[in-house]
Parts: structure tokens; C-alpha cells; sequence
């Protein structure tokens, strides 16, 4: 299928977008990481020397931070599946016409594959945060 210079144009700003989404997710994972150790930092900071113990608030308080940072970088990935579904209509003829020039009908994408639930609970997401969260509360009690 030969392309026009406008249709060209519409997927390399499409592309642009998913590269840009792309890398807010990737943001989200280093933010959470950065606060959760700065975070642990404290209570590491906050540990006395004569009873050994520190201020388990700061590991509770580390749980909030990474679940909203999951949230946010779910809503990314949601996001970015959204543009590659509209990229995928558009290079696909029987579906190309469906879709006005430098339009972004992202309402049109809300299946399932789309769901921010199915998106948070995917392997890429559910592996790094869950693990995480359950390391944060369990270092919580026992310490």
C-alpha cells in the first residue's frame, strides 16, 4: 500500500506520541525507585544505635508513592496501546479509510486490551510493582 505525504505524516506523529508515552512509563519506573530508596534511606537513617530500631513509617509510607507510580504508569501504557491501535488502522487498508487525516479517535480503543485494570496487572507492570509493594510490607513487619 503506497502512502501519501499526509498519511506519512499522520503516522510519524502517531509515532512520535508512542515514543513519548513510552517514555513517561519509563519515567514512572525510575521515579518510583528513586523515592522508594530515598524512602528507605530514612528509615535506614532513622535506625538507633542502642535499641536497633527505626521508624518503620517511612517503609509503610513507601507503599503510597509506588502505587500511585503504577497507576500512572499503567495510564501511559494504556495510552501508548491506544496510539498503536490507531497506528495499526491506519496501515491497514481495509480500515485506513475509517480514520480521518490527523485524527486520534482514542475513544474508539476500549476493549479489554485497553483496560487500565488488564494494563496494571500485565506481566511488565504486575512484576516490578507487586513485588515491590509485598517487600515494602513485609520489611515493614518484620522489621
Amino acid at each position: 500500500m503506497d502512502f501519501n505525504e499526509k498519511q506519512v505524516k499522520h503516522l510519524e506523529f502517531i509515532q512520535s506520541n508512542i515514543a513519548r508515552m513510552n517514555q513517561c512509563s519509563f519515567q514512572m519506573k525510575g521515579w518510583m525507585l528513586t523515592i522508594v530508596s530515598a524512602l528507605l534511606a530514612l528509615y535506614a537513617g532513622s535506625i538507633s544505635p542502642e535499641t536497633g530500631n527505626g521508624i518503620n513509617m517511612f517503609i509503610y509510607i513507601a507503599v503510597v508513592p509506588t502505587l500511585i507510580f503504577w497507576f500512572l504508569d499503567s495510564y501511559y501504557l494504556q495510552q501508548e496501546r491506544k496510539f498503536r491501535g490507531v497506528y495499526n488502522d491506519l496501515i491497514n487498508p481495509e480500515k485506513c479509510g475509517q480514520i480521518k487525516p490527523f485524527e486520534m479517535p482514542l475513544n474508539k480503543y476500549d476493549g479489554c486490551k485497553y483496560c487500565l485494570a488488564h494494563i496494571m496487572w500485565s506481566k511488565t507492570e504486575a512484576l516490578l510493582y507487586v513485588p515491590v509493594i509485598v517487600l515494602l510490607v513485609v520489611a515493614g513487619f518484620l522489621l
